[in-house]
């Protein structure tokens, strides 16, 4: 797997405090889960990149291919593998972040 090199960011926090981050998984340490956008979460999944690509561009061609998490449920590890650098273990790992979510939904449905 290639090593990508990401772009430093920078955001102010809760407490007015500049907080800087490379990688979406350190924006998600920093200004916690809600501050990132459906890719960054993707790309905090994905970890790695792979194929000359990094997490973050495999990340943003999922969204604009199936336009929303929403879009991805019920995908086939085979329709993600079709997404260049998606290779069968981290189309795995999102099937089966999936269907924790849809098993969490169910239960609370049950409630």
């Amino acid at each position: 797997l290639l090593n990508m090199k990401y772009q430093e960011k920078e955001a102010v926090n809760k407490e007015n405090k500049k907080v800087i981050w490379q990688h979406p998984g350190g924006k998600l340490r920093r200004l916690g889960p809600t501050s990132l956008t459906d890719a960054e979460l993707l790309t905090v999944i994905l970890g790695s990149g792979s194929s000359g690509r990094s997490a973050e561009e495999i990340a943003d061609e999922i969204i604009s291919e199936y336009f929303s998490l929403q879009g991805l449920m019920g995908k086939t590890i085979s329709e993600l593998m079709a997404i260049k650098g998606l290779k069968e273990v981290k189309a795995t790992q999102i099937a089966a972040i999936f269907e924790i979510a849809r098993r969490i939904v169910k239960a609370l449905e049950r409630e």
